[in-house]
């Protein structure tokens, strides 16, 4: 995934001073007047606060709708993002119930003495925070008696509670989370840690990380081969840094990469991280080759870079483009040419509306595909020919901006459009992008990886956290389960996915009571 470069403007005061100083006593160039100008539009954006956003509506220039009159009967609106959330929403949290000091269900009133109260279904809820330490330790003092005849120590037995291993399976699962899931870097835990008087060393994170990795090794490894028999694959790659990195001999590329994967398995969602010196392309090719060959040929979303196609012996791939991408050439251009830009976006929006529809009403993906038929292919059709149109009369230059975008959007039609001829073809690639930020937050923080071995327990663990979030699974939970049953999860790796997991410890608990 290729970062957009962001716009950079040059403002000199000075010279805007001489500018206007110029203008009160004749008029200014075009080029003198073009540079006010835009220092100005900058210093008003900067001013109001624009967002930085490609939706339609804030890319394009909408009238402004006439202001209703507000009535004391309208309801307050909370804006999105007011960062409120209901109780329901702390699944982590401790639940205490509080019952009622006077009352029980079936007692009578006591406010109208002829009635009876009963119990709600929904109780009255308070939630209140409090502040700890990520990694919490506890010391242990073991009285020591010594004889004053014979010198002989006797020791307090180590109580039952202090376990058998100095690092809990909790500890572990916490600085996964925290390194891998969130992107604390392993010094900067330290220092936090140091700071609330419970000293963890870098090293010693990454020793537990390591040897993490290495227990639950397997759950990635049937996390790769689930996601093989996938129906949609979607693949993307950003830049990554490993210090001691080994390359195939012959091979003259100077780029590493981490690759994020999305696979579509029925109703989950699977997220793999390959970090090294292979592409995309040939990340998803290793993970394909595991695939049955008796499923139906599966659909791989990209964008429209070579580096991220990948070819399989003996296996049919259908291809498809991100229709954002192409869209995104024409958000770039929009100040240029309106109203053209204007036609494609708009249809592009009805496009991605009708989809939301599909995903609102929960449709099957024969039934998606026969209603983006019905909605999606006459506007698309319609912006094909129009495309075709300006070229064949000479409207657009080719080799301008938008003839550009034009021609981006037209090679790639098939590719585009998959999704009005395949059932289950998505519009875009945008869920591998989104995937990436996980990586790129990591890559941010933390600069590099060390050695290869540190980018395979990076990737192992960012997958298992990954799918996680993608499946409304907690992350913490699963991967202290995993820790905690490495022995059974080596006997039958697949009944210790996310989504199944909980099934699993269910049906362990209820044979160990048996």
């Amino acid at each position: 995934m290729k970062a957009r470069p962001r716009r950079r403007i040059d403002i000199n005061l000075e010279e805007l001073d001489q500018l206007i100083d110029r203008s009160m006593q004749a008029p200014l160039s075009a080029s003198e007047g073009g540079k006010l100008k835009t220092a100005m539009h900058a210093m008003a954006d900067r001013l109001l606060g624009k967002r930085n956003t490609e939706k339609t509506n804030a890319v394009l220039e909408t009238p402004p709708t006439p202001a209703t009159k507000s009535t004391s009967s309208d309801k307050k609106v909370i804006p999105a993002g007011h960062g409120r959330h209901a109780a329901a929403a702390f699944t982590g949290a401790d639940r205490v119930v509080v019952p009622h000091a006077s009352l029980h269900s079936g007692d009578p009133c006591a406010e109208c003495q002829r009635g009876t109260v009963y119990r709600q279904k929904a109780p009255a809820t308070l939630v209140r925070f409090v502040g700890q330490a990520p990694l919490k330790a506890t010391v242990f003092e073991m009285e020591r008696l010594r004889c004053n005849a014979c010198g002989e120590i006797f020791t307090a037995a180590v109580p039952e509670q202090a376990g058998p291993v100095k690092y809990d399976q909790t500890a572990v699962a916490m600085i996964a989370l925290l390194k891998y899931g969130t992107g604390v870097p392993f010094n900067r835990l330290e220092r936090l840690e140091q700071q609330l008087g419970m000293p963890l060393s870098a090293t010693t994170q990454w020793e537990l990380m390591e040897a993490g990795a290495t227990e639950i090794r397997i759950a990635w490894d049937e996390l790769i081969r689930q996601a093989a028999q996938g129906s949609v694959v979607h693949n993307d790659d950003t830049g990554m840094r490993i210090l001691r990195l080994v390359r195939e001999p012959g091979d003259k590329r100077t780029g590493t990469f981490t690759t994020g994967i999305i696979s579509v398995v029925g109703a989950w969602r699977i997220a793999l991280y390959f970090t090294g010196w292979k592409h995309a392309g040939e990340n998803i090719a290793e993970v394909l080759k595991l695939r049955d060959d008796q499923l139906p040929a599966p659909i791989q979303m990209s964008d429209a870079l070579s580096r991220n196609t990948s070819t399989v012996k003996d296996l049919d791939i259908l291809f498809a483009n991100c229709l954002a991408h192409s869209r995104r050439q024409f958000v770039e251009i929009v100040g240029s040419f309106p109203d053209e830009c204007r036609y494609v976006l708009e249809t592009l929006r009805d496009v991605y509306r009708n989809d939301a529809v599909t995903r609102e009403q929960n449709l099957s993906p024969e039934d998606r595909l026969y209603f983006h038929q019905e909605h999606s292919q006459k506007p698309m059709i319609d912006l094909h020919d129009w495309m075709e149109a300006q070229f064949a009369e000479h409207k657009t230059e080719p080799n301008s901006a938008l003839g550009k975008a034009f021609s981006y959007l037209l090679n790639r039609w098939e590719k585009l459009t998959l999704f009005l001829k395949q059932p289950g073809a998505p519009l875009d690639n945008n869920i591998a992008e989104r995937a990436l930020k996980k990586a790129i937050l990591n890559r941010k923080n933390a600069l590099f990886y060390r050695t290869e071995n540190g980018a395979l327990v990076g990737d192992l663990f960012m997958s298992l956290i990954h799918t996680c979030e993608l499946n409304g699974v907690n992350p913490f939970e699963y991967l202290t389960a995993l820790l905690l049953h490495g022995e059974d999860l080596k006997q039958n790796p697949s009944a210790w996915m996310p989504w199944n997991y909980r099934d699993t410890l269910t049906r362990s608990a209820a044979s160990a009571a048996a």
